[in-house]
């Protein structure tokens, strides 16, 4: 189906580290100034050239990226390890677990995990596969695809392969794509986590709507009491004509939040009328299903809202899950409902937005998780 990668599979490379709030308001959509970093896969004869490597052990959560337009912002996502076996001391079932349908919470640490690989490429050794669907007539402003892991548990991975990951647009071959930020490995509760992200907007933007492979995400396999985990999340801000006026957001950052700890973004200078309609999307790590007292909140206008709906419950929000606004994302390929410690998950916000406001706080809290936050994006109806 796709080129046959050789060589190139076996080095590892990591990007430039660079991040800044880059938006004033009243100005116009910005990014971060971003090497190239997509490219045709090269021959073992004409290798990529490294960037320079540079990691943070951890990264407060900054803005990436900002515009006032008519558009959205749309994702794609997925995990990259399932279980393939309970360990001895647990009941759990693999099937029942990643689909599910257990009669307990299963967790990561209750199986042996192994890696999903969905392109029939002998040369990967981990692939998945989402769709991402602008709408029709639409414009890709900004894509930024997030990736990240846990780099110990059975197997300890090499850090330096930690900004490099593959990518295939729909019905292409795989390009790689050296990361512009890199952060990790950041080491705490046992596990060596990371996560890295790289500017797309030109390949996304000349690909369109479709699904996206991933492949080549370095997390490691096997058991251990932290588990494996890990996945990636494409985000794209578009601009439409016809669709209303939005802020649109996207930031990042790293860091453990728990157990006991939480993470507030704070976003100014977003002016929104009463009765707004809006979402966001919430990227972490090492979320358990079944551990509440997790939680995602708003407070906007005066209002505190706490988020969730059919796929995210209020008091376990971080449970492994790749959804949509009340039920699970589709498109993927693999499409497990539980993902085993990996969230990437779309929330309405309409509630929370009835009394308009000028700023939107959202604090994520995980009291019993040692869990990751990773990316947070907003859209929200803007005030003329």
């Amino acid at each position: 189906m796709r080129n046959s990668l050789g060589p190139l599979l076996r080095r590892g490379m990591v990007g430039v580290f660079s991040l800044a709030s880059l938006w004033a308001p009243g100005g116009p959509a910005a990014a971060a100034p971003a090497m190239p970093t997509t490219s045709t896969a090269p021959t073992a004869s004409t290798p990529s050239p490294a960037p320079v490597a540079a990691e943070a052990e951890s990264l407060a959560f900054t803005q990436r990226y900002r515009a006032l337009q008519h558009g959205g912002i749309v994702r794609a996502a997925n995990s990259s390890i399932t279980c393939r076996r309970p360990v001895e001391r647990s009941a759990a079932s693999c099937p029942a677990a990643r689909e599910g349908r257990a009669a307990t919470n299963d967790d990561n640490d209750d199986f042996e995990m192994f890696y999903i690989d969905v392109d029939n490429d002998p040369n990967t050794y981990n692939s998945s596969r989402a769709e991402v669907r602008p709408p029709a007539g639409a414009r890709v402003s900004y894509a930024r695809l997030y990736w990240g892991g846990n780099l110990r548990v059975g197997e300890q991975k090499p850090p330096k392969d930690n900004g490099r990951v593959l990518i295939a647009e729909p019905d292409g071959q795989y390009k790689e794509v050296l990361a512009d930020t890199v952060v990790g490995h950041r080491v705490a509760h046992g596990a060596d986590a990371f996560q890295a992200s790289a500017d797309v907007t030109a390949l996304v933007r000349s690909s369109g709507a479709g699904a996206y492979t991933v492949a080549q995400v370095n997390v490691a396999m096997g058991h251990s009491a932290a588990g494996a985990w890990g996945g990636w999340t494409l985000m794209v801000a578009y601009e439409k004509e016809s669709e209303p006026l939005r802020h649109l957001a996207m930031w990042d950052g790293f860091d453990p939040l728990g157990p006991g700890g939480d993470r507030t973004v704070r976003l100014p200078g977003m002016t929104f009328p009463k009765g707004a309609e809006g979402r966001a999307g919430l990227v972490a790590y090492n979320g358990d299903r079944g551990r509440t007292g997790g939680s995602f909140t708003l407070s906007a206008g005066g209002l505190t809202t706490r988020l969730a709906d059919g796929a995210n419950p209020r008091d376990d929000v971080l449970n492994s899950t790749i959804s949509e606004p009340g039920r699970t994302a589709p498109g993927r390929t693999p499409a497990y409902p539980n993902t085993l410690g990996y969230d990437s998950d779309v929330f309405e916000l309409d509630k929370g937005l009835r009394h308009g406001g000028d700023r939107l706080d959202f604090r994520l809290v995980s009291p019993r998780d040692t869990a990751w936050a990773g990316a947070l994006f907003v859209a929200v109806d803007a005030k003329r």
